[in-house]
């Protein structure tokens, strides 16, 4: 009977040791998870684009309960920021809301076609042959590459030209950087015109590739009542810090080069 016992006492005293050494093992060691963390992924937007620097929303919330900005989620905007602000009890740290915007109008019936493009769709591979197909180097190459890169539908192409519903943009600035030729720019939703030109050829070069290029004539620079343009390498460029929408400008250029846009607040 002894020969029974003492293996059972023996084994259950063990377990009991083992036991109360996992126990404080767990309180010892316990990871302590901050309820932050679940709190602000569920008001993070659950894109998972990576605008904010992070793989994605779960890194990002962790990030932000752990010192990251509150301000890095193009998405989630200003509402966005301001949720954030009061679960982590810090200063709302909104900024204002920005767009991408094409900066370039020069569709196919706008420039002269070089040469026939029959390679795969992708703007970098056409522009490495001789800069791309129009006969203005600088402009759009037209293959969609922000297209495929924007997430959110914002982008579509239409003859040779990419356009961005900017009601649909979020500002993420996954675009820009498919862009051979950086003539995508992030722009204050309320500036309501641009300069959607990128040509840095003097006029006569520049309005003989593109009809509708900035010729760097100087009239809406003497036109604008803010002192808000000034011609930079041969075209005209807009500080939209300073322009307050008037529409002056649109009104004197002869080639159509600025272009008119919603305002969105």
């Amino acid at each position: 009977m002894e020969t029974v016992l003492f293996p059972v006492a023996l084994v259950s005293g063990l377990g009991l040791i083992f036991g109360l050494i996992l126990s404080y093992a767990s309180v010892k060691f316990e990871v302590k998870v901050d309820d932050r963390i679940a709190k602000v992924r569920e008001a993070l937007p659950g894109a998972n684009c990576g605008a904010c620097g992070f793989s994605g929303c779960d890194n990002y919330a962790e990030a932000i309960v752990n010192g990251a900005e509150i301000n890095r989620c193009p998405v989630g905007g200003p509402e966005l920021v301001a949720k954030l602000s009061d679960i982590m009890g810090v200063e709302n740290q909104a900024g204002e809301k920005m767009v991408a915007r094409v900066m370039c109008q020069g569709s196919w019936d706008k420039v002269n076609i070089k040469f026939d493009y029959d390679g795969i769709m992708d703007c970098r591979s056409a522009a490495s042959m001789s800069g791309g197909p129009s006969s203005c180097v600088y402009g759009c190459v037209g293959m969609g590459s922000c297209k495929k890169a924007c997430a959110f539908g914002a982008i579509t192409v239409e003859n040779g030209l990419a356009r961005i519903d900017e009601t649909k943009c979020t500002g993420c600035g996954k675009c820009i950087a498919e862009c051979p030729k950086l003539i995508i720019k992030l722009i204050p939703a309320r500036s309501g015109y641009s300069v959607a030109c990128s040509n840095e050829e003097k006029g006569a070069v520049a309005r003989k590739n593109c009809k509708v290029a900035c010729i760097a004539c100087g009239k809406c620079v003497k036109t604008c009542p803010k002192e808000a343009i000034t011609i930079v390498n041969f075209k005209a460029v807009i500080d939209t810090a300073k322009c307050e929408n008037c529409g002056e400008c649109i009104k004197v250029c002869p080639t159509g080069a600025i272009a008119k846009y919603t305002v969105l607040m």
